[in-house]
Formats: C-alpha cells, sequence, structure tokens
C-alpha cells in the first residue's frame, strides 16, 4: 500500500500541497514548526540570502546541495529543490540529481531556460530548444535513485513563446518523464485556469511570487482550478527583508534595540525554538564525565586488589 505521507501520494490527492520558500535550516525549521509538511528551497532565496544578489544564476550546485544537506539534517518535512537548469547538459543535470537525492531531495525541479538564467518573474530569458530540454528530463528520471524522488519540469515559454508553445513544451516533458509540470509565470488569472484544462493529466504546480507577473490567489481557488502544488518561494525573503530593514533602522536611530523589542523574541525564547534545552540534555548522556562519579572512578592498583 502506498505511503499517503509520501509527496507523491500526497499529490494525488485533496487538500492542494502548500509549500512555503526556505533557504536554510532556520527558516526550514521555523515553517515546519508551523505546520508545513513540504518546503520549498528556493534557488532565489539561497541567492538573495546566501549572496545578497539577484536570482540571475549566480548560486552553484556545491551551494544548494550543501545547504539542502543541513535542511535535510534539521528537518523531516518533504523539499522541492530548485535545480535551475540543472547546471549544464544532460549529463551535468545526471550528476545535480544524484547528488540533491543524496543530500535529503524529495523532489528536484529543472527549468528550460538558457544561460544566463533569470528569475521566471523576470523579463529577457532566452530558452533551449524543447527537444534538449525533454533529454535533460530523461536523464534526470534515469539517475534518481528512487521513483518516489520527482522531478519537476518548469517551462518558461509563456513570457518567450506565448502560452500555446508554452503547453506544448509542458507535454513533451510530460512525455520525457517528469512527475509534475510547472509552467511559469501566466500573467492573468485566465491563463492560470487554462493550464489545467491542457495539461491535467498531470500534477500542475503554481508559483505565487509578491509583486511578480502571476496574479496572487490562495491556494483553495488554485486547487479548484486543478493545481495539486503551490509554492510561495521568496516570501520569506521579502518578509525578513522588511522586517531586518525595520529593525537596523530603528537600533541606528536610537542605539538600542530596546524600540523594537516587543516585535523580537528574547534569548530564552529563541532558544527555546532551536531546542537548546534539548540539545543541552541530549549532551548530558554523552558526557563520560558526568556518568561517571567521584566514587566509582579508583585507581587501577584499587581495582587489581579488589580482584585479587
Amino acid at each position: 500500500m502506498a505511503d499517503v505521507t509520501k509527496l507523491p501520494a500526497r499529490l494525488g490527492r485533496k487538500p492542494i500541497v502548500v509549500a512555503p520558500g526556505v533557504y536554510d535550516a532556520f527558516t526550514a525549521l521555523l515553517a515546519e514548526a508551523s505546520g508545513f509538511a513540504t518546503l520549498y528551497v528556493s534557488g532565489a532565496a539561497i541567492s538573495y540570502t546566501r549572496l545578497g544578489r539577484p536570482d540571475i544564476g549566480l548560486v552553484s550546485m556545491s551551494e544548494v546541495v550543501e545547504t539542502v544537506g543541513m535542511i535535510r539534517d534539521r528537518v523531516n518535512a518533504d523539499l522541492i529543490v530548485d535545480a535551475d537548469t540543472g547546471y549544464g547538459n544532460a549529463l551535468n543535470v545526471a550528476r545535480t540529481v544524484r547528488l540533491f537525492e543524496r543530500a535529503g531531495a524529495s523532489a528536484i525541479q529543472l527549468e528550460d531556460q538558457d544561460f544566463p538564467k533569470r528569475c521566471g518573474h523576470l523579463d529577457g530569458k532566452v530558452l533551449i530548444p524543447p527537444a534538449e530540454m525533454a533529454a535533460k528530463i530523461k536523464a534526470a528520471v534515469d539517475a534518481r535513485f528512487s521513483r518516489e524522488t520527482l522531478v519537476i519540469a518548469r517551462t518558461d515559454a509563456i513570457a518567450v513563446e506565448g502560452f500555446e508553445r508554452a503547453v506544448e513544451r509542458a507535454a513533451l516533458y510530460r512525455d520525457a518523464g517528469a512527475d509534475v509540470l510547472f509552467v511559469e509565470a501566466p500573467q492573468t488569472r485566465a491563463e492560470l485556469e487554462r493550464i489545467p484544462r491542457a495539461l491535467g493529466n498531470a500534477p500542475l504546480m503554481a508559483n505565487m511570487v509578491e509583486g511578480g507577473k502571476t496574479p496572487p490567489l490562495p491556494a483553495a481557488e488554485l486547487e479548484a482550478m486543478g493545481f495539486a502544488l503551490v509554492i510561495f518561494p521568496g516570501g520569506i525573503v521579502r518578509a525578513f527583508a522588511r522586517l531586518a530593514s525595520e529593525y537596523y533602522a530603528s537600533l541606528a536611530a536610537s542605539g538600542t534595540s530596546e524600540p523594537f523589542r516587543s516585535r523580537m523574541l528574547d534569548f530564552a525564547a529563541l532558544n527555546d525554538l532551536i531546542g537548546t534545552p534539548e540539545m543541552l540534555a541530549l549532551g548530558k548522556r554523552y558526557d563520560s564525565s558526568a556518568r561517571a562519579s567521584p566514587g566509582k572512578r579508583g585507581t587501577r592498583a584499587e581495582s587489581a586488589r579488589s580482584e585479587s
């Protein structure tokens, strides 16, 4: 019997899977603690926070692998990982899939952009030929160790070739073996509604970007349209950026963090959140000096006398 808690099974039943974006173990911990069982490891969010740079293909495969590994070490949630273009041709894609899967990815998203790639909601994107992308999808499917690891095919063709060509590309990627289809950056509600009608025989993913090209819709409405999965990839960074900017402005103006205290966790609350008391208690289990009381240590001579 299929495990209904696994991501492939979850995508086949309602309600729609809502996956918030995360970029490190801390944001993943916060999201999981809020009740999310599926998280989206956003390449854009990693670029914003780790490099302080825009999402234009600057993050390397090894940086994402390291990030996924640290997140997997901290949370049990399913991880959908943004693999950009797969970092090269079909052979690069195969290696990317193997390394991401070993690091803890539950699903791996690949897109059909050419270099220099950029965020799906920026202008000026360039695409590779559809047959080349189909071959990369096939390489990804062939390379994975487990059938439970999903391959998500994203097309950015709406902005470059138009809606109809985007649907044709997505169908080709489905036929190449993609488990989930992602038509990026539809610009109207009508276009969103057309995607499930055209591709409804495969699980479909939607992307909600605050201020992006796609109109923001709640998960329930996307589910009613026929989407199985919706991601909010960079929302946490935009929320954090505003809060952090306000915190630093307050600190610069007042010379103390006290005016901002009501909007912060204090030292104890943060330690409770990240599990400091539990970690310290766990450490005591392995503390040899704490386990051996002074009265039981004795000397070698005493031990020898007791044995004679």
